[in-house]
């Protein structure tokens, strides 16, 4: 298989209007709220998402216009791999976050811990379960230098 074809399910409306501001990863700026916009099509398939706490956004990366085997992230000077780090220059364009439900009202869903650009496409939806998801005795690589004892890095912002 050469080819997949994909079609947004609706849109992500976030205060970031450019990429500047955004924290590296949502958890770090859990009070800014966003919006999804769902297809009306889909509509039906939010039943019982209103049940859980938090939901997992996958969506492409609409402003990135190039690919890049290696990058540097912005907590390191190094360059890592691609799949080593989490640049929206991917192969796919592909994006991943774990928001947090605030409401859902028709066709909108409401959310905290956004770390997505305003009218990113959306490709799908998942319910985050913790019995599923966590996982014990994790280790985060390069990552887990900068988390030393539970500290988080001054530098939580992209610029």
């Amino acid at each position: 298989m050469d080819r997949i074809t994909m079609h947004p399910i609706g849109i992500i409306h976030s205060p970031y209007k450019e990429s500047r501001n955004i924290p590296i990863q949502g958890t770090f700026k859990k009070e800014v709220e966003a919006w999804i916009e769902l297809k009306d099509r889909y509509v039906s398939g939010l039943k019982g998402l209103d049940k859980f706490s938090h939901m997992i956004i996958i969506y492409y990366f609409h402003k990135s216009q190039r690919e890049e085997i290696e990058g540097k992230p912005f907590l390191e000077q190094d360059k890592h791999g691609i799949f080593a780090i989490r640049s929206p220059h991917r192969p796919n364009h592909i994006g991943l976050s774990i928001v947090k439900i605030k409401s859902i009202r028709g066709n909108r869903i409401y959310f905290t811990e956004v770390d997505v650009l305003e009218g990113t496409p959306l490709l799908d939806i998942k319910p985050y379960v913790k019995h599923f998801d966590s996982r014990d005795n994790v280790v985060s690589g390069w990552l887990d230098k900068h988390f030393k004892n539970g500290n988080i890095p001054d530098k939580t912002i992209i610029k």
